[in-house]
């Protein structure tokens, strides 16, 4: 499995960064009420009376109070007041600080979330550019990064906490969340809204790299699956497109156009498998295309019942997409 930053006390990124300041500030003030609080408590128990056996419950606080005890009543709600205005007055100047972060030169992705993975389109200014992928997001570090975000059937949640926010995606809404990613690294994401049964394995990764190296990637993604060699990959991209994989799944260059399940014409240049329920081995490969309900019971995606050595074949295949 990939080893991923997920920490929302760790920031890589201005949006993070102010997440955390705001984080920081409410758990202060908290901690500072509830010292308090404790301490009237602890006074309040040292000094009141104590009724022996003979003796009646002094019950005269019950009556009018006394003017020192009036004061200090008074004195703690317009403290708790100008502290919840503080707060309230942090949060809308971290909301102002969110959205003033320069989106020049930003590179443009449209995610849209499905139970249970992550739709990830590279939209460029030359449609031609544009490419598909899935799980996975590849940034330059440093640059902006302007995400549109869809939901395509219950209400999901994108969160990548070391680099922005969370943004809640609704069914015929469109959303919008923009991060930059400050350092090199891999920073985990998560889907933070309950959305069905499998809501905890839909898990998403967002690698920020040099500049250099993401348009070399970028390139790379552009680019449609190759021939496979005479053999045993030739065999196992016959059986993808006879088998119902070609039902749900793209692989660019090839007959197969389906939209309903992740594009996997660079299958093998992922490191995870699922929405980061597994490892991009073969093993694992063969695990999920076999049995996917062992691995996320309640998914959509079938059992594809092959022989030992067609699967082999696929498998093999599949590694090819890279």
């Amino acid at each position: 499995m990939m080893d991923a930053l997920h920490d929302v006390l760790a920031p890589f990124g201005p949006q993070a960064g102010h997440v955390r300041g705001l984080w920081t500030l409410t758990l202060a003030v908290c901690t500072v009420v509830f010292a308090a609080v404790l301490a009237a408590l602890l006074v309040a128990l040292l000094r009141a009376q104590r009724a022996g056996a003979e003796s009646a419950p002094d019950l005269s606080s019950l009556g009018r109070p006394e003017p020192g005890r009036r004061r200090s009543v008074i004195a703690a709600v317009a403290a708790s007041t100008l502290l919840l205005l503080a707060l309230i007055a942090a949060s809308i100047f971290t909301d102002r600080a969110l959205a003033r972060l320069s989106t020049d030169g930003a590179l443009q992705l449209e995610v849209t979330a499905h139970q249970w993975w992550w739709e990830v389109r590279y939209v460029e200014p030359q449609v031609a550019d544009s490419f598909m992928t899935a799980n996975e997001i590849h940034v330059p570090t440093g640059r902006p990064v302007i995400v549109t975000l869809k939901a395509d059937d219950v209400i999901h949640s994108f969160w990548v906490p070391s680099l922005a926010g969370k943004k809640d995606l609704i069914p015929g809404r469109t959303a919008t969340l923009n991060f930059r990613a400050d350092r090199d690294g891999i920073y985990r994401g998560q889907c933070a809204e309950f959305c069905g049964s499998q809501h905890a394995l839909m898990a998403f990764f967002v690698l920020a790299e040099p500049p250099e190296r993401y348009a070399a990637w970028a390139a790379a993604q552009r680019r449609t699956a190759g021939e496979p060699a005479e053999g045993q990959p030739l065999r196992g991209r016959e059986i993808f497109m006879r088998s119902s994989c070609a039902m749900c799944h793209a692989i660019d260059g090839t007959s197969a156009q389906a939209v309903r399940g992740p594009n996997l014409t660079h299958l093998a240049s992922r490191g995870t498998l699922a929405a980061g329920s597994l490892a991009n081995t073969p093993e694992d490969l063969r695990r999920w295309i076999a049995d996917p309900q062992q691995v996320k019971p309640g998914t959509y995606m079938p059992a594809t019942r092959l022989s030992s050595e067609d699967m082999d074949a696929l498998v093999g295949y599949l590694q090819t997409l890279r």
